[in-house]
């Protein structure tokens, strides 16, 4: 039994595209599976202490180069052709020409800092005439005050001795009225002397006469003690301000005055 194999033109093509289908698909399959096997990446980092410092890099500065312009040569011009201005020109002879003057303008520069400088002169300025002022004033006043407790102290020593002087003159009155008064006992030293706290009331009456300092003669101590009684009311100045002045008196009596 034989076999005979026939030819057919469409075969060939066809398992040429199955062989292509088959080795694309087995390509896919072992880069496929190799791509997912591969090894991990390792990451590194660096520490750095601080941040360094970044360069500043300047901008290029682009070179400007000027363009050469090439040389035109000069036409030269033919009087021939020299178009005339239909513009006729006045006479120059008519026309007077008058220069102008002009005048430069002054214009005074004042920087900000100049002006800051003449408010601060000008405060500064104030405030040495305010200080002047207060210190003029403060003078005058402590001139005032003094000048016017010199004159109080003047006015208040004028009153005290006018005062004094009445004071002692009544005292003179009262001593004389007392003394007229005494009887005098035998055999008294002329040096004896006898002090006696007087106080008085209102109107010149006596309201007691203390011994305070005895003459070593009783009966001349009782004598005087008896003369001030005698002899009120006693004289008092008329003005009743005064007679805190004569409340109380230390009065002194000798045999000879």
């Amino acid at each position: 039994m034989s076999a005979t194999f026939t030819y057919e033109p469409d075969q060939l093509p066809a398992g040429l595209l199955a062989l292509a289908v088959h080795v694309a698909f087995f390509s896919l399959l072992y880069f496929g599976f190799t791509w997912q096997i591969q090894p991990a990446r390792t990451l590194s980092v660096e520490l750095w202490r601080s941040l360094p410092e970044a360069e500043i890099v300047q901008p290029a500065v682009p070179k400007v180069t000027e363009a050469i312009q090439p040389v035109r040569p000069q036409q030269t011009v033919q009087p021939e052709k020299l178009i005339k201005p239909d513009i006729v020109l006045p006479d120059k002879k008519k026309i007077e020409t008058k220069p102008v003057e002009i005048k430069p303008e002054k214009k005074q520069v004042e920087t900000k800092t100049t002006r800051q400088t003449q408010e601060e002169l000008k405060q500064e300025k104030a405030i040495e005439r305010e200080r002047i002022a207060a210190e003029q004033a403060a003078q005058q006043a402590a001139e005032a005050a003094r000048e016017s407790a010199e004159q109080a102290a003047r006015e208040k020593a004028a009153q005290d001795a006018a005062l004094d002087a009445m004071v002692n003159e009544y005292k003179a009155k009262i001593i004389t009225k007392i003394r007229r008064n005494i009887v005098k006992p035998p055999d008294v030293r002329d040096d004896a002397r006898a002090e006696f706290r007087v106080t008085l009331l209102p109107g010149g009456t006596v309201l007691t006469a203390e011994l305070k300092r005895s003459s070593g003669n009783a009966a001349y101590d009782n004598a005087v003690e008896r003369a001030i009684l005698k002899s009120q009311p006693l004289p008092l100045p008329a003005d009743v301000a005064m007679f805190n002045r004569f409340r109380v008196l230390l009065l002194v009596f000798r045999p000879v005055e």
